[in-house]
Order: C-alpha cells, then sequence, then structure tokens
C-alpha cells in the first residue's frame, strides 16, 4: 500500500506541472459555475416586463406571474424593450395601458402580456380562481439536473483523458521500462495510476455538485455510481495512453469515448420507454439513469444497486478484454 501511495502521491505532483493536466482537472468547476449562472430556474417564465418604478400596485400585481424590471421612464423602458433578448414594455396611460414590443418577438410575449393585463384590469387574483394547485416537490429546473448530470458524465470521460496523458508522459521519460525493474509490480502501478485520475475525478463531482446547491442529495449514492463509471474510463485512459506517441492524439483518441456517452445520454432523454432497451448495452445509460434518479431525489438503493451492478459487469468486461494489451505494453 505504501508503494501505491508513492505512486498516487507522484502522479498529483506531476499533474501540478502539466498545464494541460490541470485545464482538464478545474473545467469541471468551470462548467460547473457556468451552469449556475446560465441554467434556468424552476419557476422562470417565458415572459419578461418593464414598467414604470411609480407604477406599485401594477407592478406588485405582474410579478406574480412574469419577471418585472422597473425604470424611471418611458425612455429607457423603450431602451430596454429595444435590446436583443424579449421583454414587452408596460406603461399606464390616462384609463388604459400601452404595450410596446420591438416586433420581433414570439407570439406568446404580446399573448401573454395582454392576457396578463386584462387579467389585471378585471381585477382577478391567485385566491379567486377555482384551480386547485398541486406540486410534486421538484424544487430544481429539469434542465439544471440534465446539464449537472451531463458534467458528470463529461468528468468520467476527463479522468481517462488525465491517465492517457500522464502514461504518454511516462513513455516519453522512458520511465515505464524503468519501472519494470524496480519492487514495483505492474498491478501496483495501474492502482496507482488509477488512483490520481479516480481522485481528481469524485473531487470534482462533489464540487460540482455543491457549486450547482445540490446538497442535500444522497452522497453515498453518487460516490458509489461514480466509483463505478470510473473502472472504464480508467481501462480506455490505460490502452489510449499506451497506443499514443503525443499528449494531443492521447486526449483526442479518449474524446472518441464521448460518442457513447452523447448517445447514451440522447438515448436516455428522447427514446420512447418502449426504445430503451436499445440502450441497455452501454454503461454510460445506467450511470446516467442512477444519477438522474439520484439528483431528482427519487432513487431507492434496490435501482441504484441494480444500476451499478450493470455498470460494473459492463465496465469489466472491458477491462478483461484489454487487459491482456494493458500488460503488454507495460512490459
Amino acid at each position: 500500500m505504501n508503494k501505491i501511495f508513492q505512486i498516487f502521491k507522484r502522479e498529483l505532483k506531476t499533474t501540478r506541472r502539466d498545464s494541460m493536466a490541470m485545464l482538464i482537472a478545474i473545467l469541471p468547476i468551470v462548467l460547473a459555475i457556468a451552469i449556475t449562472q446560465f441554467a434556468p430556474g424552476l419557476n422562470d417564465t417565458t415572459v419578461n416586463l418593464a414598467m414604470l418604478k411609480s407604477d406599485t400596485v401594477h407592478i406588485e400585481y405582474m410579478e406574480q406571474f412574469a419577471k418585472v424590471e422597473t425604470f424611471d421612464n418611458l425612455d429607457e423602458i423603450i431602451e430596454r424593450v429595444n435590446k436583443r433578448d424579449n421583454i414587452a414594455g408596460l406603461l399606464a396611460k390616462a384609463d388604459n395601458y400601452q404595450i410596446f414590443l420591438q416586433g420581433d418577438e414570439p407570439q406568446v410575449v404580446e399573448d401573454y402580456t395582454k392576457t396578463l393585463n386584462a387579467l389585471y384590469e378585471l381585477g382577478s387574483s391567485i385566491e379567486g380562481t377555482t384551480a386547485t394547485m398541486f406540486t410534486f416537490g421538484h424544487t430544481v429546473s429539469p434542465i439544471k439536473t440534465m446539464l449537472v448530470n451531463m458534467l458528470i458524465s463529461i468528468t468520467i470521460m476527463l479522468s481517462g483523458m488525465l491517465i492517457a496523458i500522464s502514461i504518454v508522459g511516462e513513455k516519453s521519460d522512458n520511465t515505464i521500462n524503468a519501472i519494470n525493474v524496480t519492487p514495483v509490480s505492474q498491478n501496483m502501478f495501474v492502482i496507482g495510476k488509477s488512483m490520481m485520475g479516480g481522485f481528481i475525478a469524485m473531487l470534482s463531482i462533489v464540487a460540482a455538485l455543491f457549486i450547482t446547491g445540490y446538497y442535500d442529495i444522497n452522497w453515498f449514492m453518487v460516490l458509489l455510481v461514480g466509483a463505478t463509471s470510473l473502472i472504464l474510463a480508467l481501462v480506455i485512459g490505460f490502452v489510449q495512453g499506451l497506443a499514443s506517441d503525443d499528449v494531443i492524439e492521447a486526449a483526442a483518441n479518449v474524446k472518441i469515448i464521448m460518442l457513447p456517452i452523447a448517445g447514451s445520454i440522447a438515448g436516455y432523454e428522447l427514446l420512447a420507454d418502449k426504445w430503451q432497451w436499445t440502450m441497455y448495452w452501454s454503461p454510460f445509460y445506467w450511470a446516467y439513469k442512477a444519477n438522474q434518479l439520484v439528483l431528482t431525489k427519487t432513487a431507492d438503493w434496490p435501482t441504484i444497486l441494480f444500476c451499478t451492478a450493470i455498470v460494473l459487469g459492463l465496465s469489466l468486461l472491458v477491462f478483461f478484454a484489454f487487459r491482456p494489451k494493458i500488460r503488454e505494453g507495460l512490459s
């Protein structure tokens, strides 16, 4: 174990000095910040309104149904409406209201603005409606959940890229042959390098989930799914690293793994239930499904264990298929 941890610590030091490896390591954090800033919220509306600050009663009513930006005068409202995004200006005049539009907004913007204003003038309120509101407890946008789940898959793929880059560095320094004459066995060498990729990947996943606001999920489930998903990415990283002559080639080869990842995500999100079986061959499909259940807080242990068992089984099949090639490359 001491020898394995020595390899692990050496790999972390090497990663710190490699600019491309550092970029790969921090990329998930950057993407998590971007998702937090730009992903729509659950209650985001398709209509934004620009109104005068003095129209307080009307603003209070409209804020129940739309996002309202307030301005000091008509010129500021018109200037805001003429910007590139979709927003409608609403201005009180005498005994009625004027609606200002740039002209290229979707029809729903105009219709929704007219409807809200008509309801306001009729004195309608949420309390007076005959509709009954139900909630299913979802507090996060489905789009945000999907993006975070995709980020987890990308982070797993990047861990394989880190391994490939590290292997190429070992080959260029001719240290693989040197290691073969030391007390460190090939298995120790593989485990030590895998710990580096796995540690950075898991750390990035945890940090990304905290940044995007997923604090109260089942962390044991997340770590279990992540750990089993890492096996396949690390195997591919070793294979591609041993088969590549330089860092650019290794990174490009590992990125091929994005094709089954993207296909698995598209299959899960787009295919009808009767066609989901066509994606059962992919471990990335099962990992994505398990993470989706965890992020939406609908997961149970039997389902998660079933998904991770399939991921583990498929990943081990790939590992044993490529094991002779990895041993040959390290000899």
